[in-house]
């Protein structure tokens, strides 16, 4: 208790908050992780899978377990903690500060809670591209009729993620860092901070003078300055409450 208060109390201060998010916040939704044995699909491993060197060797096999994630996001719905994560913008946004929402999940779920600074770090898996030109289709949210499945122009449709091996899009990339600029408080929430570069994001807002938050089901190597230990979804909205009382949950 006494961390959550000590931290309700820098964010019921704060001008500046940017949330990082990974894995742990979509668990709650539903959604297998996409490290460990639980994310195994078919004696494959996820990130064998996600490469561009297994798409271009077996593109039939990738499309299947793509497709299969993707359906599964779209079935997904927002826990609690998207629900707070929405609200803590829409409050500080109201009240005239700044906020961003930095997340390596792709399922789209921050979006499809009512989170509107959203930066997608690692991509979206209901968008999909054609592998050779790079177009971009939102296909139906019904399975693929086929695998791998055509694009626009010539090449497969291959999911509008970030593989293992690739970089990140510059765009969100060049986001995110501009965010550190005035992050007063950076939320780490449902995220291993094993995964590179969005896991430097830490020490980077720490060396600026941002107060950084940890908020997990279990304590990582992230070196920050408080740890909130418990899932996401029972955690925030206890926080928000004990920041802004009973500000509207929406």
């Amino acid at each position: 208790m006494h961390d959550l208060r000590s931290v309700a109390m820098a964010l019921r201060t704060a001008r500046g908050v940017v949330v990082l998010t990974g894995a742990g916040v979509s668990v709650e939704s539903g959604l297998r992780p996409f490290r460990g044995a639980d994310g195994w699909w078919k004696g494959h491993d996820p990130t064998v899978l996600a490469t561009p060197e297994a798409f271009a060797a077996d593109p039939a096999l990738v499309s299947e377990w793509y497709d299969t994630r993707r359906l599964a996001a779209l079935a997904a719905q927002p826990n609690a903690a998207h629900r707070a994560i929405s609200r803590l913008e829409r409050h500080l946004v109201g009240a005239g500060g700044r906020f961003a929402l930095l997340t390596q999940n792709v399922d789209d779920l921050h979006r499809r809670a009512g989170s509107e600074h959203v930066v997608e770090l690692h991509g979206n898996i209901t968008v999909w591209r054609d592998h050779r030109s790079g177009r971009k289709v939102t296909p139906e949210p019904v399975p693929f009729t086929a695998y791998p499945q055509p694009g626009p122009d010539g090449g497969w449709l291959r999911p509008d993620v970030v593989w293992f091996g690739e970089v990140l899009p510059t765009a969100a990339w060049n986001a995110a860092e501009a965010a550190l600029s005035w992050c007063d408080m950076l939320l780490v929430v449902g995220t291993s901070s094993v995964v590179f570069p969005a896991a430097g994001l830490v020490e980077r807002a720490a060396a600026a003078g941002a107060v950084t938050v940890e908020v997990n089901v279990e304590a990582t190597y992230a070196r920050v300055e408080h740890r909130l230990v418990g899932p996401a979804g029972e955690v925030l909205p206890r926080l928000l409450d004990e920041a802004f009382g009973n500000a509207p949950r929406g």
